[in-house]
């Protein structure tokens, strides 16, 4: 069973920090594109950052500059560090992770379960 679970989601105050990460696990052959999105009810889910197989990353307008995401491979897991957090950061934080789990298969989302994070002014 391929699983996708993130932690370190909390409650901070302005201005604060937090470090979430996402683990996969199960059998994997490969992963793609690793990624964080946010959601708040009612609404869609929002980019927060991507990071590619070879590195690259890719960040929404509104985390730019405060947020950096990252991967390890080798562990099979991508982290977010969350800097200058503002309430506008609260929402539920999704990692999303693109993996083939066989030979014959092709990439598919696989999507955590949430966790929040809350900003208090």
């Amino acid at each position: 069973q391929v699983q996708v679970v993130e932690s370190g989601g909390g409650l901070v105050q302005a201005g604060g920090s937090l470090r979430l990460s996402c683990a996969a696990s199960g059998i994997i052959v490969s992963i793609g594109n690793m990624g964080w999105y946010r959601q708040t009810p009612g609404k869609e889910r929002e980019l927060v950052a991507i990071v590619t197989s070879g590195g690259n990353t890719y960040y929404g307008d509104s985390v730019r500059g405060r947020f950096t995401i990252s991967r390890d491979s080798a562990k099979k897991m991508v982290y977010l560090q969350m800097n200058s957090l503002t309430p506008e950061d609260t929402r539920v934080y999704y990692c999303r992770a693109d993996m083939q789990t066989s030979a014959l298969s092709v990439m598919k989302a696989y999507w955590g379960q949430g966790t929040q994070v809350t900003v208090s002014s």
